[in-house]
């Protein structure tokens, strides 16, 4: 299967696994954050932010942002809540917001690598908590089906084993990403960013009128066109091999507690790919959030939370 060139210059990010920061800027203010840090992992650069110290009855928590996306991004509205909790670790994945963007192919494995390196070195131990959305909940459950393998087969690279998992709104299913290779970006006109474009964008991600305004689909293109992330989003959508990746027939080997959290009106990753994730995981929980759509941490961060219950602190 060979991606078109349309496909390979839709540089802004017009995807299926997108992260929609730039609306969020435009609807609501975003708590601020602390100063990102930052590690050397396999010669890259890779940026994140850490809220709390690990210790203390605090669990360390990672969260994993989504394609075109960034930690703060997809997380900044509610990573101050769950610090209160939680020794929270939110990653610049490789490729995009502040971590370095080598010109390489991207894949899961990739990530799941870069995952696992920064676990390492941050020296997490094994019994943490995981939480991905998108691109990043296709990463999580990847990442958690080979640390549960590698651990059963004592293999001597071992991950980090999870000792919880949410997955919210989480790519992954094969045909979700091969819906990109078939299907023109959303929008109007050529291939490029382009207003028409991210005003498509927005309204599949969100349900609510606030984030497509005008000034969010202006301060969207700009943002999309500035973060720089423009070859790891085509790089993908140019690697029909990361279909090899998909998850299909492996969650039950997730065999940790999960919980699915989805936004009601996700256009981008339907609900029935979310009900799939909680009845092939084996005892795993789906809770849906009204009125939400792809992104409920950035739409409705209260319900967000509200959906998460005692699920990442009950013991």
């Amino acid at each position: 299967m060979t991606p078109t060139r349309r496909q390979l210059l839709t540089l802004a990010a017009a995807t299926t696994l997108a992260g929609p920061a730039p609306a969020a800027r435009a609807a609501s203010a975003t708590p601020r954050l602390p100063a990102q840090k930052s590690l050397q992992l396999f010669g890259a650069t890779l940026r994140y932010h850490e809220l709390g110290r690990p210790g203390a009855g605090k669990p360390t928590l990672v969260l994993l942002h989504g394609l075109g996306s960034s930690a703060a991004g997809d997380w900044g509205q509610v990573m101050p809540q769950l610090a209160r909790t939680h020794h929270v670790l939110a990653p610049d994945q490789l490729g995009f917001g502040q971590s370095d963007k080598p010109f390489i192919q991207y894949g899961i494995q990739t990530w799941v690598d870069f995952l696992g390196e920064f676990l390492r070195e941050k020296r997490v131990a094994d019994g943490f908590q995981l939480m991905g959305e998108s691109l990043g909940g296709w990463i999580a459950a990847q990442y958690t089906l080979q640390a549960l393998r590698g651990e059963a087969a004592g293999e001597s690279f071992t991950l980090r084993k999870p000792g919880r998992l949410v997955l919210a709104d989480a790519a992954g299913f094969r045909e979700v990403m091969a819906a990109q290779f078939e299907k023109p970006a959303p929008g109007k006109g050529g291939a490029g960013p382009s207003l028409a474009g991210q005003k498509a964008l927005l309204a599949r991600i969100f349900r609510a009128p606030a984030f497509n305004t005008e000034a969010a689909i202006r301060n969207g293109l700009g943002w999309s066109i500035s973060k720089g992330d423009s070859f790891t989003i085509a790089a993908v959508h140019a690697n029909p091999a990361i279909l090899n990746e998909a998850i299909d027939g492996q969650l039950a080997g997730i065999t940790i507690p999960t919980l699915v959290v989805w936004g009601q009106h996700d256009e981008l990753i339907p609900l029935a790919l979310g009900e799939r994730y909680a009845r092939e995981i084996p005892g795993a929980r789906l809770v849906v959030v009204p009125e939400a759509g792809h992104a409920p941490m950035i739409e409705t961060p209260a319900a967000f939370l509200a959906a998460l219950g005692d699920f990442l602190t009950r013991p």
